[in-house]
């Protein structure tokens, strides 16, 4: 992977995307890899299909906590079955805990997350990771796998970054960062680069000056000149060492 060039660690594609624009789009923006993110079990065969024909888009599989109720006695084993037969499966997520949607069901909800751990310490696997309102749990259950892991989409306090940060985790940071009202700018300013992973979360959550229209992967460099901006240093090495962050998290990355 050149570390000259932005990777998107974290995207979604929806049926109706084109998603030969999404790739032009995004590599006209210096954008050259994107990871796309299956947390559901109704769009995998599609997605396959899509990192199989193009190069440059890797896959992550899991069982976001919200689809709780698709989980069954066969799907880890149906997961380890992807995983072993395609080596652009890079990783299991995104997976986790998500207390804000739903309290009830927390018992099943760790169920579901440690099986899924599990998994990806039998196959020497990093872990994507949704963490919402349940963070001590999360950090409790991790901590028992010992794994590489990034936590998507953190928009926490300094305080849980340096709890994440302290195990070694990434951190995903996305288009909030860059949004007016976040306290999230100021952390960023104590988390190292060697911390960080950039990702869009598309179709969700654009960064500024784009909020209410449909995210995509070419956002990136967006995120990543705010980042720049933040820290007060070049474009250049915001690019250089959060690539490498990604090499260094994910061995089937090409």
């Amino acid at each position: 992977m050149k570390l000259n060039s932005l990777t998107d660690t974290h995207f979604h594609l929806n049926s109706e995307d084109d998603i030969e624009e999404i790739i032009k789009r995004a590599r006209d923006n210096n954008v050259e890899n994107l990871i796309l993110s299956c947390c559901d079990l109704k769009n995998i065969e599609e997605l396959l299909e899509i990192i199989n024909r193009y190069p440059n888009i890797y896959l992550t599989i899991g069982l976001h906590p919200d689809e709780i109720d698709s989980f069954n006695d066969t799907t880890i084993t149906y997961f380890e079955k992807l995983i072993k037969s395609n080596q652009k499966i890079i990783g299991i997520g995104e997976i986790g805990l998500d207390y804000y949607h739903n309290k009830d069901n927390k018992k099943e909800q760790i169920k579901l997350f440690k099986e899924q751990l599990d998994l990806a310490k039998k196959l020497d696997m990093p872990v994507i990771i949704h963490s919402r309102e349940a963070t001590n749990d999360t950090i409790n259950i991790l901590k028992e796998y010992k794994l590489k892991t990034t936590i998507h989409c953190f928009t926490g306090s300094l305080e849980i970054a340096k709890m994440y940060i302290k195990e070694g985790y990434l951190l995903g940071i996305g288009g909030v960062s860059t949004f007016k009202n976040t306290n999230l700018k100021e952390t960023l300013k104590y988390i190292p680069l060697e911390n960080i992973v950039l990702e869009t979360d598309s179709p969700y959550l654009s960064p500024e000056p784009f909020r209410g229209v449909k995210n995509e992967p070419k956002n990136i460099s967006i995120i990543c000149e705010n980042l720049a901006n933040i820290k007060g240093i070049s474009l250049e090495e915001v690019i250089k060492i959060t690539t490498n962050n990604v090499v260094n998290q994910y061995k089937r990355l090409g």
